[in-house]
This record gives structure tokens, sequence and C-alpha cells, in this order.
């Protein structure tokens, strides 16, 4: 009889932590003249009723996967992005504080999708440069790009050969991809609201598995 040589399946490697990265349901719209309410100098919106709709369906989504943990940051949206999967599995979900989203500075509250619809200077050359730091007080990529990965290298440490959710930010999302793989720094910003992105963290290495998934999403 021959042998016979299958094809590769993928598996994540042995101590490797599975990695799925939800972005947040959409939150309220800004308005000019109004600020969301501030948390830790962070704009801190609820979700629109659209993002209620997209935690839902990403509860629906991962109902059935063998998830050993939630983790959502310090912002209420991912809270209540998590909230319909956390009951079904009966998981209280952990703080990541370094996944929250992009501080922002000045522009923090509402202010930057302000200025981005009106391409403003500041927003251009943040653009160009793939710099944060551009927009007045933000922080830094590069300090983005550190906090980040501190907090996905500690969720790694504590959950090997697991298949664990965190419920994060666009930001965060473009900068742990860019990190894994290399990229530059704003090329995977704009996942979409309620998409899931995969990586695989085993030490200090981060492997992309998947990017801005929404077939959930309708």
């Amino acid at each position: 009889m021959t042998r016979e040589y299958r094809q590769h399946v993928y598996q994540p490697p042995k101590g490797a932590v599975d990695l799925l990265l939800v972005r947040h349901g959409e939150s309220m719209p800004a308005r000019p003249g109004e600020s969301f309410p501030m948390k830790d100098g962070h704009g801190d919106p609820a979700l629109h009723p659209n993002g209620e709709g997209q935690a839902r369906a990403v509860g629906e989504r991962l109902k059935t996967q063998p998830l050993a943990a939630l983790y959502v940051t310090t912002l209420r949206r991912t809270h209540q992005t998590a909230a319909p999967l956390a009951a079904h599995l009966g998981l209280t979900p952990s703080i990541e504080a370094d996944l929250r989203e992009v501080h922002l500075g000045e522009w923090d509250g509402g202010l930057y999708r302000i200025k981005a619809s009106e391409d403003a200077p500041e927003f251009q050359r943040a653009r160009v440069k793939q710099e944060w730091g551009e927009i007045p007080g933000a922080e830094t990529t590069s300090q983005l790009h550190t906090r980040v990965r501190a907090g996905l290298l500690r969720i790694a440490a504590n959950h090997p050969d697991q298949l664990v959710a965190a419920f994060v930010h666009g930001g965060v999302i473009g900068a742990a991809m860019a990190m894994a793989c290399g990229a530059a720094p704003f090329a995977f910003n704009g996942a979409a609201n309620g998409s899931i992105s995969r990586l695989v963290i085993q030490g200090d290495r981060m492997t992309v598995r998947g990017f801005n998934d929404c077939a959930h999403l309708g």
C-alpha cells in the first residue's frame, strides 16, 4: 500500500493561547458641542442600539466555542458587547486595562470622529505618517503598541493551550495585527464593529490567523 501524506490542518502550537479579538459593537454617535462621558481620560460612550444587536450576534456566534475566559477593557462598550456571550457561557469577564482604546488627547470624548469626518490637517498627517501622536495630546503609535503588546502577552501567559476572547477596540486590533505580522502601523485599522479577529500567541511570538470576520453580522 502506498503511503499517503495528507494536507496539514493547523493547530496552535503547544503552550500557545488562541485569542479571539472582538471589536465592540457600534457606540453612540458623537455630536458637535457635546462630549461623551469620560473614563480615565478616554471617551466612554454606551452602545448604540445597532451595537447591542451586534453584541447579541457575537454571543450567538461564539456561544458553542470552548472559551476558557473572556476579557474586556476599562471602557463600558466592551463590557456591554461581552455581556450576551458571558451570559451564555456563565463567565465573568476580566479587565485588561492595557487593551483600552487609543488615547486621543484633545480629540477624545467624540471630537476625533468629527475631525476625521472633516479630514482635519492633523488627521491627514496622522494617516500619512501612521502616527497617532499627530493628534493633539494623543499617545504615540509606539506607546500604543508597547501597552497593547504587554496586555496581549499577559493574557497569553495566563492561558496556555486555551481559547480566549478579548472584547477590545478598533485601534487595539489594528495595533495587534500590525505587530503580529510586521505590517505598517495603520495597515489593519478599520476592523468592523462586532468583527472577530484571531491571534495565536506562543511566548512573545504572535501569529495572525484571522482578521475582521463579520459572517455573523449579516
